[in-house]
């Protein structure tokens, strides 16, 4: 199984999975479709399907397009608001694509019909890889959560964090220098997160990706898997895990809204998505 890294559009991720004995090959998140094209045609590679991981804008506007381009082409996923869907996915229903496996796992929180995909190759030595999309981020997650903290809990903790520790993880933005600011900001005595962070300011000053991470690493830096963590209760001023992640996903928009004073339409939203601002009283 090989996986081609493609970052599109501001700091989004699509991805490019090969099946290597069959050259069948199946895309994640599409947003650009001819640039997607552009890669599969260079890789000798016959494109089948569209995995995706929820119905936001930047995760599926290129689904229309390229299966107007390539009639036939099957697009997947959990969530009916997807564009250009061909089949609804269940969580736990297996895929098969050649010698590789798809377990779709569904993952709701920052959406309600978010799944995440897990897979691994028959006879094959190489760590599984998980497709997280916004569920799990390198260092942090989609803290704009259109589910339940309690939701999001579950997906993360009960149901990815389950998965094994060389899990390979493929998320859907690259986040990661301002999530492991913002878990350096949670947890400042933590040495795996300024170890990662120095790692990740290289990476971003050189303009290679982040990802992957494993899910092994994450567990030792993201602040969202680690509710559970006396430095994340101190912080959060919680004990409840969900509790403590409701936390964690406000202060996380806080901290976002203050990387964005230049943008104040955006930050406006995420204001008034939070609560961080009043609205005004009805006279």
């Amino acid at each position: 199984m090989k996986v081609k890294v493609i970052p599109v559009l501001e700091d989004n991720y699509m991805y490019l999975i090969i099946e290597e004995h069959t050259r069948e090959a199946v895309a994640v998140d599409v947003s650009v479709p001819k640039r997607l094209l552009e890669i599969a045609g260079r890789e000798g590679v016959s494109l089948t399907t569209v995995l995706t991981t929820h119905h936001h804008w930047d995760h599926t506007r290129g689904n229309a397009e390229l299966v107007h381009l390539r009639p036939g082409l099957a697009v997947m996923g959990a969530d009916e608001r997807i564009s250009a869907i061909t089949r609804r996915l269940a969580h736990g229903e297996e895929l098969r694509f050649g010698a590789i496996h798809v377990r779709c796992l569904l993952t709701p929180g920052h959406t309600t019909g978010h799944m995440s995909y897990f897979l691994w190759e028959d006879e094959c030595l190489d760590p599984p890889a998980l497709f997280s999309g916004d569920a799990l981020t390198v260092a942090g997650c989609g803290w704009h959560l259109e589910d339940t903290a309690q939701q999001m809990y579950q997906s993360l903790a009960k149901i990815l964090g389950t998965l094994p520790p060389q899990t390979k993880v493929f998320c859907g933005h690259e986040h990661t220098l301002s999530n492991l600011e913002f878990a350096q900001k949670v947890d400042p005595c933590n040495n795996h997160v300024q170890a990662k962070l120095s790692w990740a300011q290289k990476r971003d000053d050189d303009d290679v990706p982040t990802v992957p991470s494993t899910l092994g690493e994450e567990f030792l830096y993201n602040p969202f898997l680690r509710v559970t963590e006396d430095a994340v209760r101190e912080f959060t001023g919680q004990v409840a895990p969900a509790q403590a992640l409701e936390v964690l996903c406000r202060e996380r928009a806080r901290f976002q809204l203050a990387l964005e004073p230049s943008q104040p339409q955006v930050g406006a939203l995420l204001a008034l998505q939070w609560g961080l601002l009043s609205t005004p009283q009805k006279k």
